[in-house]
């Protein structure tokens, strides 16, 4: 917005409140700042009454002193139509959000892609919204998923009337088998959606798991919430976006969506009902942020289908093609293109098998009958007959194509003029890894489709136009942009900024951040535990920071074992020292180093042994000061020191 424009003043439409026939104390809505003064003559004798009762009851003085508060406060505001409470800030963590305020807390989501959990709170009542993983970065050694924390959950499991899930990708469902496993609570989602959660509970051994399978534009009642979904774009079928109805207001969470108006399923979305919603009123849009740096909008699935027909059609050879298993959208359109080529189809990889099985037994995808084979079959046909669907398309090294690129692959192998094709972008940290498998692929003598050469891709979120036009659609009036990384937030809420939206009303949170708010205004009231939760094998939350901090100085640095045996009694040393190194030198080729390396040792240990000092601990920093210092002055290297004393 440019200074000379004037500023239009927005048009909000307020949900009318309800009345009520129940009287509440004043002082105990600690995190409410506005509380509307004008209410029946009943209702003011009540909460007279219960001051009165409080005060009797207790002959604090600090309960004087807030009476003698809130009469002055009601005085200064015979002019005004509202009367301000303080709260301690402190008090915020333990309390329910005030009488008439909503409160929203993201667990995860926030300036980062992947484990999206937001949790709304009204009155004295919680609903979540996603419960997603992600996966681990290149510092997160050892690391197989990351999940959000739940703690705050856990402590408030008596408040959650549920989880609604806006779509069944990972990072929106993947950490609900551990939720449950910490809390029982029913689970709202579309036909897709729960079928492949039904697949994680095999998985996890969890039974007696109450879902709720949800149907288009109507309204679920869970507590004293309203949820409704709505029908949007993605490139998974069944996603929706949410709105939640409460007395106060609605608030509508967008999920994971883009505007494509030739989707492959025919599925629309549902943008008429996102411009009654904005003519009814929102009082707050949490909306994706993912493509919000990129101008104009996301190309539809039916151009990528054109694209993949050119390059199915120059095809001599067999053709693989690498995408996510979760995009269904993508996989029946390859299935498709397939069928129209009349090429047999191979699925390799658990997790596509299983998005296969799922979405074939629900309806989901139309997959053409015996136009699947299994891999073991693949000698009896052409190599110009064959198509083969695969994981791996984020160079993950355990997926099937990195080992196709490594020749590590028990069953297949790539040929000469084999045709690759990477229908995926690279997900931010996997660049790299992805680069090095091209790289292979064309020293093995494929060729290899991927997204900066042909359109052989789309995202499946929104870009700029698309955005604009969710917002000018819903009107709302707060705006928290979600799913994204900060720079993805931050030009969300600049993008708002420029559709006319006050700065006031925007607002980037970090995992963990509570925002309240009601009809007239919205602040930040405190913080609760947020993080990040590393699951490594069957250990959940067991390998922390400290954990993390020693595999990544292992992983740069080494280490290097020192063991002496010592006759405790006399504080002599009967044997050693003797070295070990691992990840630091190659001992056969560094004698010289490791002899000197002993002596300092040897050295460290008589001069304690001369000072009395025969406690182990002080013995084995001891040798861990020595060595380190002699070891940095000669290779300018910190390897990790591991004393082991023996006791002959």
């Amino acid at each position: 917005m440019t200074e000379n424009q004037p500023k239009k003043k927005k048009k909000w439409y307020k949900r009318p409140k309800k009345k009520e026939n129940t009287t509440d104390n004043v002082s105990d809505v600690k995190g409410d700042k506005n509380i509307d003064k004008q209410e029946s003559p009943k209702k003011n004798e009540a909460i007279k009454k219960n001051e009165a009762t409080k005060k009797n009851e207790s002959a604090k003085k600090n309960d004087n002193d807030k009476k003698q508060e809130q009469q002055k406060s009601n005085k200064k505001s015979s002019k005004k139509p509202q009367v301000k409470v303080k709260s301690k800030s402190n008090d915020i963590k333990v309390t329910n959000p005030g009488e008439d305020k909503i409160r929203i807390t993201p667990l995860g989501g926030m300036k980062e892609i992947g484990k999206n959990l937001n949790v709304i709170e009204y009155k004295d009542e919680m609903l979540i919204v996603d419960c997603g993983l992600s996966f681990p970065d290149d510092e997160m050694l050892g690391i197989d998923i990351v999940l959000p924390d739940m703690t705050y959950l856990i402590k408030n499991q008596h408040k959650i009337k549920g989880v609604v899930i806006t779509h069944g990708h990972e990072d929106h469902i993947g950490a609900i088998p551990y939720l449950l496993k910490q809390i029982n609570v029913p689970i709202y989602g579309t036909r897709l959606t729960l079928g492949l959660l039904a697949k994680k509970f095999e998985e996890h051994r969890l039974g007696n798991v109450k879902t709720v399978r949800v149907e288009r534009n109507q309204k679920y009642h869970l507590g004293g919430f309203k949820v409704e979904f709505i029908r949007v774009s993605h490139s998974i079928p069944d996603a929706s976006a949410i709105a939640i109805y409460t007395d106060m207001g609605t608030i509508l969470h967008t999920g994971d969506f883009k505007i494509d108006y030739t989707p492959v399923d025919g599925q629309v979305m549902d943008l008429h009902r996102f411009a009654q919603l904005g003519e009814e009123g929102v009082l707050m849009m949490m909306a994706d942020s993912t493509n919000s740096e990129r101008p104009g909008s996301t190309i539809s699935e039916q151009t990528v289908a054109k694209s993949m027909e050119n390059a199915f059609m120059n095809a001599k050879s067999r053709i693989i093609v690498a995408t996510f298993s979760s995009n269904v959208h993508r996989l029946q359109m390859i299935v498709n293109t397939a069928a129209k080529f009349n090429r047999k189809v191979v699925i390799n990889g658990r997790s596509m098998l299983n998005v296969f099985a799922v979405a074939s037994e629900l309806g989901v995808m139309d997959v053409p009958e015996g136009i699947l084979i299994d891999i073991k079959e693949i000698n009896r046909y052409r190599e110009d007959q064959l198509l083969l669907i695969t994981t791996g398309s984020q160079g993950e090294p355990m997926a099937a194509l990195s080992r196709m690129s490594a020749g590590d692959h028990r069953q297949l192998q790539i040929q000469e003029g084999d045709l690759v094709i990477f229908s995926a972008s690279p997900i931010p940290g996997n660049e790299k890894t992805i680069s090095r498998v091209i790289n292979q692929l064309f020293e093995r003598g494929a060729d290899v489709i991927y997204d900066s050469v042909a359109e052989v891709h789309t995202s499946g979120h929104a870009c700029q136009e698309e955005l604009k036009l969710m917002h000018k659609l819903v009107k709302p009036k707060f705006f928290i942009p979600v799913h994204g990384e900060y720079r993805h937030l931050k030009q969300h809420a600049n993008l708002a900024m420029r559709l006319g939206m006050d700065e006031e009303n925007i607002f980037i949170m970090q995992n963990g951040d509570m925002l309240e708010f009601d009809q007239e205004e919205c602040k930040h009231v405190g913080t609760v535990q947020a993080g990040p939760i590393f699951v490594d094998g069957l250990g959940v939350g067991d390998v922390g920071s400290i954990v993390m901090r020693d595999r990544k100085h292992l992983a740069e640095d080494g280490l290097m074992v020192v063991v002496v045996s010592m006759d405790r009694r006399e504080s002599k040393i009967v044997a050693g020292p003797d070295i070990i190194s691992r990840g630091f030198v190659y001992v056969r080729e560094s004698e010289d180093l490791m002899d000197e390396a002993r002596e300092v040792v040897q050295k460290r240990m008589n001069q304690m042994e001369e000072k009395g000092i025969r406690e182990w601990s002080q013995l084995k920093n001891g040798i861990r000061d020595s060595l380190k210092d002699f070891l940095y002055q000669k290779t300018q290297r910190r390897p990790m020191i591991l004393p082991i004393i023996m006791d002959v």
